[in-house]
C-alpha cells in the first residue's frame, strides 16, 4: 500500500511539473526542444511565470541556477542597490564563446569605430522593468532566460554561436519587489478586474521608483543611485550595438515600439539611427500582426533626453529601443480593449524581445557599419567644430567639483588639469583649481549634450527635460574656449585639499561652510554632542597656520563651551572622508570682523527635520528631499503621511518640508496644528506648489500668479483645434536652467560666492516678488533663460519673480523655495539652499 501511494505520489508530481513545463513553453515559439536537465521557471517558482508577481529575489536565484546548469549562460553581479539586492548581468552563447568571452569582449572594446569583421558578433542588450511596478519586462526576462539557456533549434544556435545577449533581468529590483508585494498581497482566488479594486491603486510610495523613489529611468546620464553607476559602468564594458527597454503604459494603450516622434529625437543622434530602428520595428511589427495584438509606433514618446535606458544608447553609437505594454497593474483588469490578463502583457514582451534577435541578426551587417560610421561622423564633426573644448575652474569648492568630475570619468570623458594658467575674456583659470575638457575624444556628442545651452529647437514639446548642463546643475564656472590650452596629460586626477593637522589646546576649531561636504561634517558634531557656533558675519582669525579669512556661516566649534570628552578624536572620526579643512584658532579676538565670542555667533542645536508625504504629494521630490538628507548631509529625517500629521504632536520637529503637492482638502485642524507650531519657533520650508499654499494660508509673504494670469499670458488668436498640443507644449516648462540674482548678504546664501546662481524648472509656477524688503533671497534676471525651452509669454513672467524668499513668522521661520533645488540629486549647486534653509534658519530677522 505504502509503495503504491508513493508510485501514485510521483505520478501526480511529474504529471504536474509537465503541466507547469508546459505552460512555460506557451509564451515561446512552437517546436522548439529544451533541454531536460535545465530547470524550468515553473519548477523554479513552483507556479506558472504570471500566476503571481514575481519578486527580484526569485529572479536572482533562478538566474543564479541557470548560470550553474548551462553551459551557455555566464553570471557577473555587478552592484547592489539601496537595499542591499544584487544587481545581475547574465551574457548568453555558444559553449565556444563562452570559454573565450573575455577575449571577445576585449576585442569588441578595442576595435570599437574601425573597421570590423562580418563575422564580429553583435552585442545585444535585454533590460527589463526599469519601473518597478511595470512588471510584465522582469517576469518575461525569466522566459526569455530559459529560452537561451535551454532552447534547442536552428535560430538559437545562429544567434548564440556568432553573437552575444546581455540579460539585464531586474533593472529596478526594490521598485519590482515593491510592487510584487502590492500586488500578490491583494491577489484573491477569484481574480479581480475591476479597476477601482485596491491591487490596481497602489499606496504612496509606487513600485516605480527606487528605494529613494527615483525614476531610474531618469538616472542614466546623472549616475545619482547605485543601480545606474553599476549599469553604465557595464554598458561601457561592452558597448552593445542594441540595447532594449522594456516597460508599460496606461492600460487602456496598446503596445508601442520605436521609433518614436522623429521630430523630437537628440540632435546629436543620426538619423539612421531612426532608419534602423525603424528596420528592427519591422520585425515587431510582423510578429505582433502574427498574435493580432494592436501596437503603435512614431507617437506619443521621443528620443531627446540622453539619460532615459533608450536614448543613451543612442549618443554612443548603439540603437536604444523602447516598448511600452499596456499594464494590467496586478493580475486581470479591465481595459477599453477588453480583459487584460498579466500573462498577456509577459507574452507580448517576449514576444518583442525574440522579434528583436531576429531583427538584429537580419540586420546585423547594417548595424555593424553603422557603429563604425558613427564613429567616423563623430571624428568629422569634430573638425567641423570651431571649439577646442571647455575650460572649467572651481576655487571654493573641490568636493562639488571632484562629484561632477566622477561623472565626466563615468562616462569615459577625459579631462586634464592646465599645465599653465589660461586667460579668457579676461577670467583667470588657474592650474590648481581647473580643468580642461577637450572635444577630440570619441565622447564628442555627450559632451556636447552635457554642455549645452541651447534655447531654440525645432520641435517645443519634450516627453522629459529640454536641457542636462551638468556644470549648470553643479554650479560650476565655465567656458568654451576655440583654442586648446596646454594640458597636463600625466596627471588627471583632481587636486587633493590639504588637511591641517588638530593643534591640542586651541582656542576654538573652525571650518569654512563653501565646502560642498560642510553641511555633513555639521550634522555628524551635532549628532556627537559637540557645541557648536555659526557665524553671522565674516571675520578675520589667527589660526596654527597664520591669519585666516572664513566667510559668514563658517562652523566654529569653541573649547569654552561644555564640549564631550575626546573632542579632537571625535572632530578627526567626523571629518574622516570628509576630508574638510579644519583650522586650529589660537584667539577669540579676531583681527577683521566679529570676535568668536560675538552675539553674532549662532549656538545651533541638532535639528529635528519632518517631511511630509503620503498621497497628494510628489514621491519623486520628497525622494529628493530625504534623499539629499540622508545620503549628502547624514542627517535622519522623519517621514510622515498628509493624512497623519493631525493625529500627532509636533513640538519635538525643529523643521517641516512639504514638496510639490496638492493641499486643498488638509483639515482646518491640522493647518491651525502647523500655524501654532510654527508661531512657538518652528521651520516650515515649502516648495513649488507646496510654497503657493502656504501663501494662500497667508504664511507666506509672498504671492502667486494664478493659472489663469499664466494662461492670458498666451495670445490664442486665430488658434485651430489642430494648436491645441502645440499650445500645451508652449504653456509647459518642461525642464530648464534659469539664472537667478542670489543675495550674497542673506544667511540662506551663506556658502556661496558668486551672485549668479543657475535653478531648474520644470513648473511655470510664478512667485511674485514680495511687497516688503529684506524677504527675498534669490530673484530670477530679467531674461533668464540660460538653457533649454521656455516660451517666451513664460520667460517673461518669470523674469524678475521671486526664487526663494524667508521671513519671520512669530517665533518661527517660513522658507518659500518656487522650484526644486534637488532635482534628480543631481542639482549639487542649488541643493545647499536646503541645509541652509536647515542649519541657518536661526539668523532670518526679516518681518513677514
Amino acid at each position: 500500500m505504502d509503495l503504491l501511494f508513493r508510485i501514485f505520489a510521483f505520478l501526480l508530481w511529474f504529471i504536474s511539473a509537465q503541466a507547469l513545463a508546459i505552460a512555460d513553453t506557451a509564451y515561446l515559439p512552437t517546436g522548439t526542444q529544451y533541454k531536460a536537465d535545465i530547470t524550468t521557471p515553473t519548477q523554479a517558482l513552483g507556479a506558472s511565470v504570471g500566476e503571481w508577481h514575481v519578486r527580484h529575489d526569485q529572479i536572482a536565484n533562478y538566474m543564479q541556477l541557470l548560470a550553474s546548469q548551462s553551459d551557455r549562460v555566464s553570471l557577473v553581479e555587478t552592484g547592489r542597490t539601496h537595499e542591499n539586492r544584487p544587481l545581475y548581468l547574465l551574457a548568453f552563447s555558444s559553449p565556444e564563446n563562452q570559454q573565450n568571452l573575455a577575449a571577445i569582449q576585449a576585442k569588441h572594446i578595442r576595435n570599437l569605430g574601425q573597421s570590423t569583421d562580418k563575422n564580429d558578433p553583435l552585442i545585444i542588450w535585454m533590460g527589463y522593468s526599469v519601473h518597478g511596478d511595470e512588471p510584465s519586462g522582469s517576469n518575461a526576462a525569466l522566459l526569455i532566460a530559459y529560452y537561451l539557456a535551454a532552447g534547442q533549434n536552428e535560430k538559437i544556435d545562429q544567434l548564440l554561436n556568432d553573437n552575444i545577449v546581455l540579460l539585464d533581468p531586474s533593472v529596478n529590483p526594490d521598485g519590482l519587489s515593491r510592487f510584487a508585494q502590492w500586488a500578490n498581497m491583494h491577489k484573491s482566488k477569484n481574480l479581480v478586474s475591476d479597476p477601482n479594486h485596491r491591487e490596481h491603486q497602489q499606496a504612496w510610495p509606487s513600485g516605480r521608483t527606487n528605494h529613494y523613489w527615483f525614476d531610474l529611468n531618469r538616472d542614466w546620464l546623472l549616475l545619482t543611485h547605485p543601480e545606474s553607476r553599476a549599469r553604465v559602468n557595464q554598458f561601457h564594458q561592452w558597448r552593445p550595438h542594441v540595447l532594449t527597454d522594456f516597460h508599460e503604459m496606461g492600460t487602456n494603450s496598446t503596445y508601442f515600439f520605436q521609433p518614436g516622434i522623429s521630430s523630437r529625437k537628440n540632435p546629436w543622434t543620426p538619423f539612421k539611427n531612426v532608419e534602423l530602428t525603424a528596420a528592427l520595428g519591422d520585425f515587431h511589427a510582423a510578429a505582433l500582426d502574427k498574435t493580432k495584438q494592436l501596437y503603435f509606433t512614431q507617437e506619443s514618446f521621443d528620443d531627446f533626453y540622453y539619460g532615459k535606458g533608450s536614448t543613451y544608447p543612442d549618443a554612443h553609437g548603439s540603437l536604444g529601443i523602447l516598448f511600452e505594454q499596456a499594464s494590467s497593474r496586478g493580475h486581470l483588469q479591465d481595459s477599453d480593449h477588453g480583459l487584460l490578463r498579466f500573462s498577456d502583457t509577459i507574452q507580448n514582451q517576449v514576444t518583442t524581445s525574440l522579434s528583436t534577435f531576429a531583427g538584429a541578426l537580419a540586420n546585423k551587417q547594417a548595424i555593424l557599419d553603422y557603429q563604425i560610421d558613427f564613429a567616423e561622423q563623430t571624428k568629422d564633426l569634430i573638425k567641423d567644430d570651431d571649439l577646442a573644448g571647455y575650460i572649467l575652474n572651481e576655487k571654493f569648492d573641490q568636493t562639488r567639483f571632484s562629484k561632477m568630475l566622477e561623472i565626466f570619468s563615468a562616462h569615459q570623458i577625459q579631462y586634464f588639469p592646465l599645465s599653465k594658467d589660461v586667460k579668457v575674456d579676461g577670467q583667470i583659470f588657474d592650474t590648481i583649481n581647473s580643468m580642461f575638457v577637450p572635444l577630440d575624444q570619441p565622447q564628442y556628442r555627450l559632451i556636447k549634450s552635457l554642455f549645452s545651452t541651447r534655447k531654440s529647437f525645432d520641435d517645443n514639446t519634450f516627453y522629459d527635460v529640454s536641457n542636462w548642463n551638468l556644470p549648470l546643475a553643479f554650479n560650476i564656472q565655465y567656458q568654451a574656449v576655440e583654442r586648446q590650452p596646454k594640458l597636463d596629460t600625466q596627471s588627471i586626477k583632481a587636486p587633493k585639499t590639504v588637511i591641517p593637522e588638530l593643534l591640542p589646546g586651541a582656542y576654538a576649531y573652525a571650518f569654512s561652510w563653501q565646502d560642498y561636504q560642510a553641511p555633513k561634517l555639521l550634522q555628524r558634531l551635532l549628532a556627537n554632542k559637540v557645541k557648536v557656533k555659526l557665524a553671522g558675519e565674516a571675520f578675520f582669525a589667527q589660526t596654527s597656520q597664520g591669519g585666516m579669512s572664513f566667510s559668514a556661516g563658517a562652523v566654529i566649534v569653541p573649547i569654552a563651551l561644555a564640549q564631550p570628552k575626546n573632542l579632537l578624536g571625535i572632530i578627526d572620526a567626523q571629518n574622516n572622508g570628509l576630508d574638510i579643512p579644519i583650522h586650529s584658532v589660537t584667539s577669540g579676538l579676531t583681527r577683521q570682523g566679529i570676535d568668536l565670542g560675538s552675539r553674532k555667533m549662532l549656538n545651533i542645536a541638532l535639528p529635528k527635520v519632518l517631511l511630509v508625504g503620503g498621497r497628494g504629494t510628489s514621491q519623486y521630490e520628497l525622494g529628493e528631499v530625504w534623499h539629499y538628507l540622508d545620503q549628502h548631509v547624514d542627517m535622519p529625517v522623519s517621514i510622515t503621511d498628509l493624512e497623519q500629521l493631525g493625529t500627532f504632536s509636533l513640538d519635538s520637529y525643529t523643521h517641516m518640508i512639504w514638496v510639490e503637492g496638492t493641499y486643498k482638502d488638509v483639515p482646518e485642524k491640522t493647518v491651525h496644528k502647523i500655524e501654532g507650531w510654527l508661531n512657538s519657533g518652528g521651520v516650515l520650508i515649502g516648495q513649488k506648489s507646496a510654497a503657493n499654499w502656504f501663501s494662500d494660508k497667508k504664511w507666506l509673504k509672498a504671492g502667486f500668479k494664478s493659472s489663469n494670469e499664466i494662461k492670458l499670458a498666451f495670445d490664442t488668436t486665430g488658434m485651430t483645434y489642430q494648436d491645441q498640443e502645440a499650445l500645451k507644449a508652449k504653456q509647459r516648462i518642461a525642464g530648464a536652467v534659469f539664472e537667478t540674482q542670489l543675495d550674497l548678504s542673506h544667511t540662506l546664501a551663506f556658502g556661496y560666492t558668486s551672485t549668479t546662481l543657475p535653478m531648474f524648472r520644470n513648473s511655470a509656477l510664478v512667485m511674485r516678488q514680495p511687497d516688503k524688503p529684506f524677504i527675498t533671497v534669490a530673484s530670477y534676471v530679467k531674461s533668464p533663460l540660460m538653457a533649454g525651452y521656455s516660451a517666451e509669454e513664460l520667460q517673461q513672467l518669470i523674469g524678475g519673480s521671486a526664487a526663494v524668499v524667508s521671513h519671520n513668522f512669530g517665533k518661527g521661520k517660513v522658507i518659500g523655495f518656487a522650484t526644486n533645488v534637488n532635482f534628480r540629486g543631481v542639482w549639487y549647486g542649488t541643493s545647499r539652499l536646503m541645509s541652509n534653509a536647515i542649519f541657518m534658519a536661526g539668523f532670518i530677522n526679516a518681518p513677514g
